[in-house]
């Protein structure tokens, strides 16, 4: 029997548990598919397309241009509930020491509105010393879903346009959740902060009516898989601008996080006067300290609505919320 999400948002649905056969139409990658590799499938899909990626590691930068339209990628799991038994990995090693920009280091590159992406892990395996990204995302109403995004500094870049992202694992060491002009809505992730660095967030929102805004719920922060992370040593965020805005709330915080929860850009341009930065409810000993003077304790959590609108439901999967 097929088991697979729909592409459409199925309003209080439960989440398959597993997905292991391509829906019916959708474009096949991967050994026994037609298609070797993830871009070539992108290059063939029409607006509204489902492409389904068989178990294996593709070694290659995926990108999905603006004028594709709506798209959806799923890669094949037992468990489609989370990211902890995906089968499908996007690779790739590039940084801003051998591309142009931070935009084209991405390994999955997708400005496109409408695009979803479920159940597969995309890493930058460049490591230490440069700007390296897993995910550049541009498009509005995007949704990752039980996916794995693994990177050293800036691993996920929400740059414009709208985000959710539920159920996934973003790991990073410096500013690895960054980007200008998003709105980005981040349920249930788990964020793993590696050894050598000390920034979660660098959210880049520029002016008053920039909109970025980037929300972290009900979400938990540790130290990633494998790595020995002093404690104290990182902090929520840090403002890449002067006007960044970035919450913390119902989230569950180890004792990586410092005490001041957060950091001035650097001594000589700190960036903090119109900052706003948010903390509501979060637990755990990252959760205590005297928080630095530019941040904020809240009285109620920021809405979902506030972020992507009131019409969020309209193309956020349900059954990840």
């Amino acid at each position: 029997m097929r088991l697979f999400l729909s592409v459409i948002p199925l309003i209080g649905a439960a989440i398959a548990q597993s997905r292991t056969t391509a829906p019916s139409g959708a474009l096949v990658v991967g050994n026994g598919g037609k298609y070797k590799t993830i871009s070539s499938a992108v290059n063939a899909a029409k607006a509204g397309s489902v492409i389904f990626v068989l178990p294996g590691k593709y070694n290659e930068q995926v990108y999905v241009p603006a004028n594709k339209g709506a798209l959806t990628i799923m890669g094949s799991t037992p468990d489609a509930s989370s990211y902890e038994k995906n089968q499908v990995t996007i690779s790739a090693r590039n940084s801003q020491a051998n591309k142009p920009n931070n935009d084209e280091t991405g390994t999955l590159r997708v400005k496109n509105d409408g695009f979803k992406l479920y159940n597969i892990n995309v890493e930058n395996t460049w490591g230490k010393g440069s700007q390296a990204l897993a995910l550049s995302a541009y498009g509005k109403s995007q949704g990752f879903y039980g996916c794995g995004f693994f990177g050293f500094q800036d691993t996920v870049m929400p740059n414009d346009g709208s985000q959710y992202f539920s159920k996934c694992l973003i790991t990073g060491a410096t500013d690895f959740i960054f980007g200008q002009k998003s709105l980005a809505w981040f349920e249930k992730c788990d964020i793993g902060v590696r050894n050598g660095g000390k920034y979660i967030t660098a959210n880049g929102r520029d002016s008053n009516s920039n909109p970025s805004f980037y929300v972290i719920n009900n979400s938990k922060v540790t130290a990633a898989k494998g790595e020995s992370v002093p404690a104290g040593s990182y902090f929520l965020g840090r403002p890449w601008r002067s006007y960044s805005r970035v919450v913390f709330q119902n989230t569950e915080l180890s004792n990586v996080i410092n005490g001041a929860g957060w950091s001035v850009w650097q001594s000589s341009e700190p960036n903090t006067k119109n900052v706003y930065y948010g903390e509501y409810k979060n637990t755990g000993p990252g959760a205590e300290g005297r928080r630095a003077s530019f941040s904020k304790k809240l009285s109620s959590a920021v809405p979902i609505t506030q972020i992507l609108g009131g019409t969020y439901k309209t193309w956020v999967d349900a059954a990840y919320l």
